[in-house]
């Protein structure tokens, strides 16, 4: 059986340059291209490729974003004009890359790569988990966060988030417009987050900008509250980053 091919690219001149380096080998069989990310998991969720080209600075969603919202990725072949310090991300992490420009020759052994995965099944999902997880997605973020919403794709500013809250493996994300569940942790929020965003409680990390006032809720013991109303709880770590930060 062919392997079923989409390209996702930004520009037709790239997805052109693939189409024409890929029509020679017979195990290939290109199904679809998509020009942005929302169009490109809308085909992928049809159509259901083997493998995926995508390049990963594009508009509307990076290709690493795009990632992060597929349950189940195909087979992922990254094209990118990024540094050499973003390469080391993609070597470290065994992700197949093309640097563009490319040669014929390189997106070749590509494709070998590719058959080799397929010959010993790799699971992609667990493949470019460690990619999504490293330090590489936090610092190349842009100041937005990406949520898959049922049907609906939300991005979300980071100045719209209110605070965030942890439930089990995942984080709830509170803004003015509601509450989004996203499977991230904690940990990796305060890591892509600017530092106006506070460690509160284990539980929860605060946006400074939607500071009220902290409140004495009982002896030695304070909350929070938000300019929406919310009342929050502070733990003594977080009673002392607030002192620390915010110099009260």
């Amino acid at each position: 059986m062919k392997i079923k091919t989409l390209l996702i690219d930004d520009e037709a001149l790239a997805r052109s340059l693939v189409q024409n380096f890929i029509k020679n080998d017979p195990d290939f069989e290109v199904i679809g291209e998509a020009e942005n990310g929302f169009e490109a998991i809308k085909l992928i969720n049809e159509l259901k490729p083997d493998l995926i080209f995508l390049d990963i600075q594009m508009p509307k969603l990076t290709g690493l974003e795009l990632l992060e919202l597929l349950p189940q990725p195909p087979l992922v072949v990254f094209s990118t004009a990024y540094d050499q310090y973003a390469i080391e991300a993609f070597e470290k992490n065994a992700i197949d890359y093309l640097l563009k420009p490319f040669s014929k020759d390189r997106f070749l052994k590509a494709l070998e790569k590719v058959k080799e995965k397929i010959a010993s099944k790799v699971d992609p999902a667990e493949e470019i988990k460690p990619l999504l997880n490293s330090s590489f997605l936090s610092d190349k973020q842009l100041d937005r966060v990406v949520i898959k919403d049922g049907h609906k794709i939300e991005v979300i500013p980071f100045e719209d988030i209110t605070y965030l809250e942890t439930y089990g493996d995942y984080v709830w994300i509170h803004t003015q417009k509601g509450k989004f569940l996203k499977q991230k942790t904690m940990k990796e929020f305060e890591n892509m987050l600017p530092a106006t965003f506070l460690r509160v409680h284990r539980s929860f990390l605060v946006n400074g900008s939607f500071i009220q006032k902290l409140e004495l809720y009982e002896k030695n013991t304070y909350q929070l509250l938000l300019k929406n109303g919310v009342k929050i709880g502070v733990s003594k770590s977080g009673y002392k980053e607030l002192k620390e930060t915010l110099g009260w």
